[in-house]
């Protein structure tokens, strides 16, 4: 029987509860999948999106919402900071005596999170020799612990991330095309920060409210935070903009809206540093506005732009060729030809040079 999937709108909300916040339609789809993955206990989810894109966040939302696991342990395993010596010990635990420091019996993680979710992040970072030993618990169920021949039956769930494609790696040779494919079954591609610019005030508002400590409750965004959010592309990810959103307030010293110039303080700008951005952001509009209006070729557009600046700099600016060249950061000869090209003659002679 086909699973009832809530409203894109009661989706985001479960998410949202669980740490993942989104308003993006982007990802819609990957919310409906993650909640019919959190329904289909035993089988293996590989997340897949570059660092910093959340997908922590949403293999723990993952958990939380599955049935049968959620009240069990959820145990993180950071792949890329497990040395190769130590990482079968780690993962699934050593007798007393198995090796020099072994003075007493340990379980691994994948014991301690027996019934619940093991989170392998940085799964591209697993050495070596370990993929074999991870490909049996997954194909098997079984652990055997460092120094031991005793099998132990294990039960639970694999969760995988990778912040670089894994079928890449396969090709390389640097990872285990069987368990690619065994880690591969449900695949979730988690977008950059940067291709969701419509998360952005909602994740901002999200970390203002969890770093209340900071500065007093925050209530809003300032219409001019969200445009300069918009005209300039943030290029970090997620936990950069968090670190952003600790910056601002504690840097804030008054009033419980974020508005850009908290932005610009806490990236050591001012307001005149990017003014000029939100102005070039402007005319660019204006100017796409006026070449589908008028139904003009960009080649056509940008010749008459060229035109009127050099009508203008020489009504404003320039009395010599020299003097304009320099104000244009442009060579005199450059100038010369330019001019000739739009058949632009100075108002005087010694604009000519």
């Amino acid at each position: 029987m086909a699973q009832h999937l809530p409203e894109p709108e009661e989706l985001r909300e479960i998410f949202s509860g669980l740490g993942f916040v989104t308003t993006c339609q982007r990802m819609t789809p990957i919310l409906q999948h993650a909640y019919k993955a959190a329904r289909v206990s035993d089988a293996t989810v590989l997340l897949q999106g570059e660092t910093g894109t959340g997908k922590q966040v949403l293999a723990r939302a993952i958990h939380c919402l599955d049935e049968k696991r959620g009240r069990f342990p959820f145990i993180t395993v950071h792949c890329s900071t497990v040395s190769e010596g130590l990482a079968e010990t780690e993962l699934f635990g050593h007798q007393k005596g198995s090796f020099s420091g072994a003075i007493s019996n340990r379980a691994g993680l994948f014991q301690a999170a027996d019934r619940g979710t093991v989170f392998l992040d940085d799964v591209n970072d697993l050495p070596w020799r370990v993929q074999p030993k991870l490909l049996d618990v997954l194909q098997r169920g079984i652990i055997r612990a460092v120094g031991s021949d005793k099998e132990i039956r294990i039960h639970v769930r694999v969760i995988a991330a990778a912040n670089r494609p894994l079928e890449q790696l396969v090709e390389e040779g640097s990872f285990r095309a069987d368990l690619y494919h065994r880690l591969n079954v449900i695949r979730l591609s988690l977008p950059p920060l940067r291709d969701r610019a419509e998360d952005l005030p909602v994740l901002i508002l999200e970390f203002a409210r969890r770093y209340a400590t900071f500065h007093e409750q925050i209530e809003a965004l300032d219409p001019d935070l969200v445009r300069h959010l918009e005209a300039c592309r943030f290029a970090g990810n997620v936990r950069e903009l968090e670190n952003a959103v600790q910056r601002m307030l504690f840097l804030k010293r008054e009033g419980r809206s974020l508005t850009c110039a908290d932005w610009l303080e806490q990236d050591g700008q001012t307001a005149a540093d990017t003014g000029h951005q939100d102005d070039i952001h402007e005319a660019a509009n204006m100017l796409w506005t006026v070449m589908l209006q008028q139904e003009l070729s960009f080649t056509d557009l940008m010749k008459r732009i060229e035109a009127e600046l050099l009508q203008k700099a020489l009504q404003l600016a320039g009395k010599t060729r020299r003097e304009l060249a320099r104000l244009l950061h442009t060579s005199e000869r450059t100038l010369y030809h330019k001019m000739h090209a739009h058949h632009i003659r100075p108002r005087n002679k010694t604009a000519a040079g």
